[in-house]
């Protein structure tokens, strides 16, 4: 396990993959840690430096007081950037962890050629609904919210035909700090990327799976026409957390994107 103290926090991080391949940095969704993109992982990182993190609040890493701010989680990036000396690299991110990407692109264009966005938006949902969110697991915590989230995040019928995983990431969600979750839900009730969309100078992917209903296909589809020169592709047979449901997919989506760049 590595840790890196970023501003008193710690984060935790794994590189994996060849030490002189180009970077590939992975960015978690609400509620999970970097374990999330395990499968995706292992399809790339035979040719990729693979980087991952558990941003604060979220696995091994610190989990400061609530609330928290897309700005946090942007420099907790940038310091990792530092420290592991990356003088740039393609990012992959999901939900919130695609905010972050995007918003880390709009604010360093220097330091990300490429990147690649799973079911994520300029917003996401309402100030109203994440604020209801927070005081609903405030009060009756985070696992009397599971059902709900967890049909968020997968296709109808990913519970019957993979119960073990279902079963495994109801258990990490569960376990996520709780500070650290109602900090993320106030980074999201806060941030609105509209007018930061223009700004990335980045080469973008954007793709859903073809069953979210957190960010829909309408939503991801303008989102890559709102980024210059961004396309957007459909990830078939997939909730909210597409790269869990179709890793081979994904992770094929993501390799022939970066080839197609001449990021290799």
């Amino acid at each position: 396990m590595k840790f890196v103290s970023i501003g008193g926090s710690l984060i935790h991080y794994s590189v994996e993959g060849p030490k002189y391949g180009r970077p590939l940095v992975f960015i978690n969704s609400l509620g999970l840690d970097f374990r999330m993109w395990d499968d995706v992982a292992s399809n790339l990182r035979s040719d990729y430096r693979i980087v991952r993190y558990d941003k604060r609040g979220h696995g091994l890493s610190d989990s400061p007081p609530a609330p928290y701010s897309l700005d946090q989680f942007v420099s907790d990036l940038h310091s990792l950037f530092g420290h592991l000396e990356l003088p740039s690299a393609a990012l992959v991110g999901i939900s919130i962890g695609g905010m972050i990407a995007m918003e880390f692109a709009a604010t360093h264009p220097d330091l990300v050629p490429s990147m690649v966005l799973f079911d994520t938006g300029a917003r996401i949902g309402s100030a109203e609904a994440w604020e209801a969110r927070i005081q609903e697991v405030r009060s009756k915590g985070l696992e009397a919210m599971t059902p709900v989230i967890l049909s968020i995040w997968f296709s109808r019928s990913f519970a019957d035909e993979r119960p073990e995983v279902h079963r495994g990431f109801r258990n990490s969600l569960i376990r996520t700090p709780l500070e650290g979750y109602l900090g993320a839900c106030a980074a999201l009730r806060d941030a609105d990327l509209t007018q930061r969309l223009s700004a990335i100078e980045a080469t973008t992917l954007v793709a859903a799976g073809d069953q979210d209903s957190s960010t829909t296909l309408d939503q991801g589809r303008a989102l890559a026409e709102a980024i210059p020169g961004a396309r957007f592709e459909l990830l078939e047979g997939a909730g909210h957390l597409a790269t869990v449901e179709q890793p081979e997919k994904a992770a094929h989506m993501i390799r022939t994107f970066l080839e197609a760049q001449d990021y290799v």
